[in-house]
């Protein structure tokens, strides 16, 4: 097997629906394909450590998002989940229309999920952390309003955004101290080698997050969206659902998503929260590489 070198993965290009959008190779490109995809507002080095566990046995690319890390941004603020799927298809025809197991987190879980019941034939395995998007409850919760009344509200999300403008810090160091507030459960070497690769300087001397702040806008087909299980139900690979303990996020074994899944599993981590892949690292690759096989 072609081995990837200590210096770390390639940083490799390829384009979907005009963006110029960026993925680590991590090579061994012999072994089967495996893809590890980030949540939200996060980037493809956030699986740095992770990767390096795994390059040996398989084939490890790490996209960055649309409008995350070091791909382009989308213009009008493209980042509802129907808008990522696309990327990740062009991903898998560029590595060779290979087979290809998904892990993935999040945001990046929930654009797996889509990606693997519109394709089933090239998903072998799929691992997914907390990615199902809204649990029924909020669900419930979100569409007691009227469909008029969302709307209206998610124009005024998206004003307020282009209002306020992207966050900037004065150093690194505060961005680190800002993302330990957030997520406590974070170790301080990762959440420094987080935002070391997850930033950039401005020309004001300022620091700023690579990804782009209208992604927390989401888009205009979340509004009112129906719950996805018609499409949980075409998924035919076995799956792994990951669910922290001390999470916000809504376990499907115990609100009944589980049931529109032909062949999954739920895993419950202990002392971890939605990052349960960064709070517990070593208790997630024992369940994936179980998982895996």
């Amino acid at each position: 097997m072609q081995m990837m070198a200590d210096t770390g993965p390639h940083s490799r290009f390829y384009h979907s629906r005009g963006l110029r959008l960026h993925y680590l190779d991590w090579g061994n490109v012999d072994a089967p394909l495996l893809m590890l995809v980030h949540g939200g507002l996060e980037h493809a080095h956030v699986w740095d450590q992770l990767a390096r566990q795994l390059c040996a046995d398989w084939h490890v690319v790490v996209p960055d998002l649309r409008g995350h890390g070091d791909s382009d941004w989308s213009t009008g603020g493209a980042y509802a989940i129907p808008d990522f799927v696309p990327d990740i298809a062009a991903l898998v025809a560029e590595l060779g229309d290979r087979p290809v197991t998904l892990v993935a987190h999040s945001l990046g879980g929930n654009i797996a999920v889509h990606y693997t019941a519109l394709f089933p034939e090239r998903v072998t395995q799929l691992c997914v952390i907390e990615g199902l998007g809204f649990s029924p409850e909020a669900r419930a919760k979100r569409d007691a309003k009227p469909r008029r009344d969302q709307l209206r509200e998610w124009v005024d999300k998206v004003r307020q955004l282009d209002q306020l403008g992207a966050s900037s810090y004065p150093t690194v160091a505060a961005a680190v101290k800002r993302l330990l507030e957030h997520d406590p459960l974070l170790s301080p070497e990762l959440a420094a080698y987080v935002c070391e690769h997850g930033m950039r300087p401005t020309e004001d001397g300022q620091w700023r997050w690579k990804y782009d702040h209208q992604i927390r806008g989401f888009g205009a087909a979340e509004v009112a969206s129906v719950e996805a299980s018609d499409l949980w139900r075409a998924i035919e690979c076995p799956v792994l659902l990951m669910y922290g303990a001390e999470s916000w996020a809504s376990n499907p074994e115990q609100d009944g998503r589980i049931q529109h899944f032909a062949r999954a599993r739920v895993v419950t981590v202990e002392s971890a929260g939605h990052n349960l892949h960064h709070h517990q690292p070593e208790v997630f690759m024992e369940h994936l590489r179980r998982f895996l096989g």
